[in-house]
């Protein structure tokens, strides 16, 4: 699997992000925001915003001379099987928040050896999860979670997907046809979140925004019942505003 070369990153501030942190772990005794920008090269400007993230995540503290000092949150990362499952906790809690804040049912998919993986989800009785009444693996060309991994794929990566997973028509609004596919694929911008509108299911409406760490394909979805149709714009442009410390997680 091979990812579309990208002209610019979604999420630049991840970037940054792991620039930052990489200098602050350098310096034990503590580092200042003006030495921070000197060795990465970021503007005060911009690093300003960007420590403030950083410190809402728990990333790096400010001690009392206020230089920044690694936090908690990544001192608790820790490292192996250890690792893995503080992150896995991390990422629950990041979900849950983002379905609160909004309103809706919210997934994370990876796209992993060649298939459509939901690996963590968040719903609630008020946000109840979309029905897989057909398995995501085969459904890539109709869903908002296919289609917005699809999309980070090189064309031979995508015909390798669908000469595994052919494209039957699941509702009246499902594209079908290759050709069509590819062509909405290209023409979404990587900024724009991804929208199922009663593509893959009758009655359910979806989006879904990047989440490209690395050579890994992933994504950030969110699913609303078609009563709630009229927030899904609105609530999708929550979740891409609101991607950067999930897919900071991912990255670290």
């Amino acid at each position: 699997m091979t990812l579309k070369p990208e002209p610019t990153a979604p999420f630049p501030l991840v970037q940054y992000a792991l620039r930052v942190l990489e200098t602050v772990s350098g310096h034990g005794d503590g580092i200042t925001d003006a030495q921070i920008s000197r060795e990465t090269g970021l503007p005060l400007g911009h690093l300003t915003s960007l420590l403030l993230t950083l410190r809402r995540e728990g990333y790096v503290e400010q001690i009392a001379d206020g230089a920044y000092v690694i936090g908690a949150s990544l001192l608790l990362l820790g490292s192996g099987a250890a690792r893995k499952q503080a992150l896995e906790e991390r990422l629950q809690r990041l979900l849950a928040q983002l379905r609160d804040s909004v309103g809706a049912a919210v997934y994370i998919s990876r796209y992993v050896d060649g298939e459509v993986r939901v690996t963590q989800y968040a719903d609630g009785p008020l946000t109840p999860a979309v029905n897989e009444w057909v398995d995501f693996r085969s459904s890539a060309h109709a869903s908002a979670v296919g289609k917005c991994l699809l999309a980070q794929l090189d064309r031979d990566g995508r015909r390798d997907h669908l000469s595994r997973h052919k494209t039957p028509r699941l509702t009246s609004r499902t594209i079908t046809d290759e050709k069509a596919l590819f062509s909405r694929l290209d023409s979404q911008p990587a900024t724009v979140p991804m929208l199922d509108l009663q593509e893959y299911a009758v009655g359910t409406v979806c989006a879904a925004v990047p989440l490209t760490a690395g050579a890994s394909a992933g994504c950030l979805a969110l699913s609303l019942p078609i009563q709630d149709a009229y927030r899904l714009r609105e609530a999708a442009d929550t979740l891409n505003r609101q991607a950067a410390p999930v897919l900071l997680s991912l990255a670290l």
